[in-house]
């Protein structure tokens, strides 16, 4: 694996990016993975790197990076309470949608720059706070993004002008939505209404509830880790890529 850390300029200043990447052969067609509310951390550099080792040029931006390089946060960071959850809620809480879609842009037009990744077409999936941007960048940019993926996304349907069920038939994508059974986040009614919405929308993808499982189940460190749940969610995601970017 080739890994590196990098700086890409945005108009609000410089996101740090962990980049990996197959040490032979390539291109490789990019991958844009939007990081959950706890942020940056060696478990999610882990699972970047998983999916970089079947071929693909993998992006994982800090997200925070707007308020300063000070925002990756402690192993307590999700003790509702604690020192670190607080400062890591007075960044969260400001996060909309829009700064993040300029965020996304600059993220495609690196990689567009790159000789070990692949022109053409462009992969997105968020985790938590990040599948709505997942959901929004489809639509956003339907000429790049060919594949988007949503893992237990928080408030997809909520009355926020920029709420990501409005655009859902703008994507050209193939989207990929999974929800969590037990998700205070994303409670039953909401994940029925957007299940309408996105039945309407005519996207090919797939609209799926993981059932038994809690938000949070597909990260290796989270107490509400699920094995099945967790490969299930490396299948149908990787699936999807092949699909849709090679």
């Amino acid at each position: 694996m080739i890994e590196t850390v990098t700086d890409i300029v945005t108009p609000d200043g410089a996101m740090e990016t962990f980049i990996c990447r197959p040490e032979r052969g390539g291109p490789y067609p990019p991958v844009l993975f939007l990081m959950d509310a706890p942020g940056i951390r060696e478990e999610l550099y882990d699972m970047a790197r998983r999916l970089a080792t079947i071929g693909y040029f993998v992006l994982l931006p800090n997200l925070y990076y707007r308020a300063g390089r000070d925002t990756k946060y402690g192993p307590d960071v999700l003790q509702h309470g604690s020192a670190e959850h607080q400062r890591m809620r007075a960044v969260r809480t400001r996060m909309t949608i829009p700064p993040v879609m300029a965020d996304i842009a600059a993220l495609i037009a690196f990689a567009d720059k790159q000789a070990a990744a692949k022109g053409g077409p462009v992969g997105v999936h968020g985790y938590c706070m990040s599948g709505p941007y997942a959901l929004a960048a489809a639509a956003r940019y339907p000429e790049r993004i060919a594949a988007a993926a949503s893992f237990y996304g928080t408030w997809i349907v909520s009355d926020a002008v920029e709420s990501p069920h409005l655009t859902l038939g703008k994507a050209k994508a193939e989207l990929y939505i999974s929800c969590a059974e037990h998700d205070d986040l994303a409670p039953p009614e909401m994940v029925k209404e957007l299940k309408t919405l996105f039945d309407k929308s005519g996207n090919p993808g797939e609209l799926e509830i993981q059932p038994g499982v809690h938000h949070g189940f597909a990260f290796p460190q989270r107490w509400c880790y699920d094995k099945p749940a967790a490969e299930r969610h490396w299948e149908r995601l990787i699936a999807l890529y092949r699909r849709r970017l090679g």
